[in-house]
């Protein structure tokens, strides 16, 4: 006879979870953030056809750059998460994705690739925080009815708005020196967010959206969430987190964003600013996937609480596998079919947030989600990309970047979606584990008298 497993969704408590005050207006606050982070980092891949022209690099430079970046991460990451929990999330967040800025202007200034290497590379150590750290706020700014959708709102809004600017990005080819004033008015518009953050962003504290710790007061939360280092080494005995972590390893999606301009440059023989069109129906098509995938994912976890996100997760990839087919390896002419094909990628591509992190948000207690994101964003994910971008960028010398998309958007994305189906023996069991610790703390802590409201 099967074992019988507490459905995940069940708790001993009223589920309805609790409201954080101002949690929208704090959530556009972290968006607007992780923003301009992202974009001053895909600026150097979206103009690299012509940075390749003025400081006389190969394709190879691309990978180069992309890699380190995402290498330094694995590293500063962790290291940022580790400072968040002994100083300040908030003050992290301020320092590392707002005034770190400062490195893009001078990343400016470059005048070979090794500069830029160096400036790209330090500057990529300070926004390894903002995803861990702005991702382990959202999980408790939003209870877990809503984070699937507070998920997707962040990460669609910040693909939407993220296009825009890509496609005004790819016009800075036809400037002199563009790449450069790209780089010295985004750098100015993160420091000018560091100083937003400073001001108008609010912390809410570890566990202030858990309907079983809400209520015993920020005070009461922060003693029973210090972080040890056998719990943090305790995330890799956990089946679901592996198992999502290895998904990482195999997601080749990653890739379009860094070569998805430069592959249409030197495949289909595209101008860069016509090529970087494509940009913008990507990102519409990415937002709109984020909603998609937050219907679906409410939908098939009210028809089966057990499996139901899993299967959403697993066929995405096998939609994008498919998708990234007929995007990447017809030559259509025009950079319209082009355009629909990159929109519909990012479709599939944009359903992953809204399901994914919720569901590491739901096999961790609230104080290791910050170390979980750091090991799967800034450590499994920086770990992929870098490998993706360099295996790329050195055989797309070699071989040509149609070949490369072929094996990394369609025939590895397919592996990942069967991959994911080891998620259906795990992911329950994870959830109904994590469900019962909370149970657990918040008797411990009414018997001891700590259900207080309040700061």
């Amino acid at each position: 006879m099967p074992e019988l497993i507490e459905d995940p969704t069940r708790t001993t408590k009223d589920p309805t979870g609790t409201t954080v005050k101002g949690r929208w207006r704090q959530l556009s606050l972290l968006g607007g953030a992780l923003l301009v982070d992202n974009t001053e980092a895909s600026l150097i891949s979206g103009l690299f056809p012509v940075i390749r022209q003025a400081l006389g690099v190969s394709l190879g430079a691309l990978g180069i750059l992309t890699a380190a970046g995402k290498i330094v991460g694995v590293l500063a990451g962790p290291l940022w998460v580790w400072v968040a929990q002994r100083w300040s999330r908030k003050g992290v967040l301020v320092l590392a994705t707002g005034f770190w800025g400062a490195f893009g202007i001078a990343a400016g200034f470059a005048q070979d690739f090794t500069q830029l290497l160096v400036l790209c590379t330090v500057l990529a150590a300070g926004y390894a925080a903002a995803g861990p750290i702005a991702t382990d706020v959202v999980g408790d700014l939003f209870d877990k009815k809503t984070r699937g959708r507070a998920i997707g709102m962040l990460y669609g809004g910040l693909a939407l708005a993220s296009s825009l600017f890509a496609a005004l990005k790819g016009q800075l080819a036809g400037v002199e020196d563009g790449w450069r004033w790209g780089l010295w008015a985004i750098g100015a518009l993160n420091v000018l967010f560091g100083i937003a953050l400073w001001i108008w962003l609010r912390d809410p504290g570890r566990g202030a959206s858990e309907h079983q710790l809400a209520d015993l007061g920020r005070t009461v939360r922060e003693t029973q969430t210090k972080v040890t280092r056998r719990q943090v080494t305790a995330l890799f005995r956990i089946p679901s987190f592996v198992i999502l972590l290895g998904s990482r390893l195999l997601s080749g999606h990653l890739l379009v964003g860094t070569f998805g301009v430069i592959f249409l440059v030197d495949a289909y023989g595209f101008s860069v600013q016509v090529a970087s069109v494509v940009l913008l129906p990507m990102g519409i098509g990415y937002f709109a996937g984020t909603l998609l995938g937050g219907f679906l994912a409410d939908w098939a976890s009210r028809r089966s609480p057990r499996h139901g996100l899993v299967a959403v997760l697993q066929a995405a990839q096998f939609t994008f596998g498919t998708v990234a087919y007929f995007g990447t390896q017809i030559d259509y002419g025009s950079i319209g079919l082009f355009a629909v094909f990159f929109a519909l990628m990012g479709l599939a591509q944009g359903v992953n947030p809204g399901v994914n992190r919720p569901m590491v948000m739901a096999i961790t207690p609230p104080e290791l989600r910050g170390a979980a994101f750091a090991v799967y964003i800034t450590v499994f994910e920086a770990i992929a990309w870098a490998a993706f971008s360099l295996g790329a960028g050195f055989l797309g010398d070699a071989v040509g970047l149609r070949v490369v998309f072929l094996w990394v958007l369609v025939v590895l994305m397919a592996v990942n979606g069967a991959f994911l189906g080891l998620l259906y023996r795990t992911y329950a069991q994870d959830v109904a584990r994590v469900q019962r610790e909370l149970d657990r703390r918040r008797a411990e802590a009414l018997a001891g008298g700590g259900a207080t409201t309040g700061a």
